[in-house]
């Protein structure tokens, strides 16, 4: 099973880049998709046409604004796009899909800058953390495996981004966001990409749309994608697509050698 999660920054717009072309290649078996920016009416009708995967969308409600969505081959037993505190649900930046042998949730973690670059926004963006952690606490006390993947907006390590002296007090690195990841991978969730590559330089997700900063890899890994101790047995690949271009951020992904439940067995 492959699991790829991408922030399109704008499904429209990475459509005009050959989006599409890049799905047919790849064939994920779930693609989670985030900073979608478009409503249900606002997707490509080449793209609202996809006969392999099925669409399940979270718009935010604010128009052209963050918002999530899940292309699958598989149709979950559940789905469900609420943490259940309308603040938190607003900006449409949680889709949790069960496939009977795990939970998958795509997930857009909020930026904690605020519109002036002030951090404001940093407890907002905390408070959705400690919501989403707590949602699935609860579901790993019942037994259940999950798969979390998505944009985290925050880089966990000095490792993980290229100029780290020089943003400890920029929104994605700063000290109290960091200690909010070191403790869902202290709970037992596991980083598949470090699991799998262990310390290796450079592996960035995210790049500034400033001239020469990506082809100079100047860039921060804050895409993730994480998963409980149970399914581990079953992790064959962890990947950062780098070569894939049409956002400021790349494709990351799993392969699973897992089975979903029967209820999910790929639609025709």
């Amino acid at each position: 099973m492959r699991i790829v999660s991408w922030n399109v920054n704008g499904i429209r717009s990475i459509h005009r880049k050959g989006f599409l072309n890049w799905l047919r290649r790849d064939r994920p078996d779930v693609l989670g998709l985030q900073e979608m920016r478009a409503t249900d009416e606002d997707l490509p009708a080449e793209l609202r046409r996809l006969r392999a995967w099925t669409w399940y969308t979270c718009p935010a409600r604010r128009a052209g604004y963050s918002g999530t969505a899940v292309l699958s081959r598989h149709r979950p037993r559940r789905y469900a796009s609420s943490l259940g505190v309308p603040e938190l649900d607003a900006e449409g930046r949680l889709q949790e899909l069960d496939f009977g042998a795990m939970v998958l949730f795509n997930v857009y973690f909020p930026n904690g800058s605020g519109k002036g670059r002030d951090n404001s926004r940093v407890p907002f963006k905390l408070a959705f953390y400690r919501r989403l952690f707590d949602h699935i606490e609860q579901l790993r006390g019942q037994g259940r495996e999950v798969v979390v993947m998505g944009d985290f907006n925050t880089a966990h390590r000095e490792i993980d981004l290229r100029n780290w002296r020089s943003n400890q007090t920029t929104s994605g690195f700063l000290p109290e966001e960091r200690r909010e990841l070191d403790r869902w991978l202290q709970s037992g969730l596991i980083d598949t990409f470090r699991h799998v590559h262990g310390d290796v330089p450079g592996a960035y997700s995210w790049w500034s749309n400033r001239p020469g900063v990506r082809e100079r890899n100047v860039g921060w890994r804050i895409d993730y994608v994480l998963i409980t101790p149970g399914l581990l047995p079953h992790l064959r690949a962890a990947f950062i697509l780098q070569e894939v271009f049409g956002s400021d951020h790349c494709p990351v992904g799993i392969e699973l050698d897992i089975e979903v439940d029967a209820a999910s067995y790929p639609q025709r």
